[in-house]
């Protein structure tokens, strides 16, 4: 008896492509279970120490009947940085920003002024100082597994709100 036939069958039962897919199907299985690789662990905590961050973060043009009142300092929110639940975060403080229009003056001078118009009472600037703890790296302060810098985008998240802030700026607190 042959090993291989005139159609490429091993012993005349089973094809050589069939037999090369089943080992490779069984070498894959053999890497996924034996040789998982890393797992549940993060580059950014490896030399970390764990220190408090504060965040300034601004927020343009929050839309509600009464946005101001929706946060107080002490409050737990929910935080989630590109994509990323980064855990929770302390409200420091709030503060409401005037919104203003520049008006010419009858002497050619601009003066900032009060935005008037009607529909810009339900639209509000805030910013807010956030506090909570992060990990200290060499390339800044990490919350949750996602690294915090001037310009990141925080998904802040509570009970009655969700909307988007954008970081000024970053202190790490000794």
């Amino acid at each position: 008896m042959k090993i291989l036939d005139s159609q490429g069958r091993l012993f005349g039962k089973l094809s050589i492509l069939d037999v090369a897919a089943a080992l490779i199907v069984l070498l894959v299985a053999v890497g996924i279970f034996f040789f998982p690789g890393t797992s549940g662990g993060s580059v950014a905590q490896v030399g970390t120490s764990v220190k408090p961050v504060e965040i300034d973060a601004i927020a343009i043009g929050l839309k509600g009947t009464n946005v101001p009142n929706l946060f107080k300092a002490g409050d737990k929110i929910n935080v989630v940085i590109r994509n990323q639940p980064s855990g929770q975060i302390t409200i420091k403080s709030v503060k409401t920003l005037t919104r203003t229009l520049a008006v010419p003056q009858p002497n050619g001078t601009l003066k900032a002024l009060p935005d008037p118009r009607e529909e810009e009472a339900f639209s509000k600037n805030m910013m807010f100082t956030l506090e909570g703890k992060g990990q200290l790296t060499e390339n800044g302060p990490v919350l949750g597994n996602t690294k915090v810098k001037i310009g990141t985008t925080l998904e802040l998240e509570g009970s009655k709100y969700i909307f988007n802030a954008s970081v000024i700026d970053v202190r790490v607190k000794e």
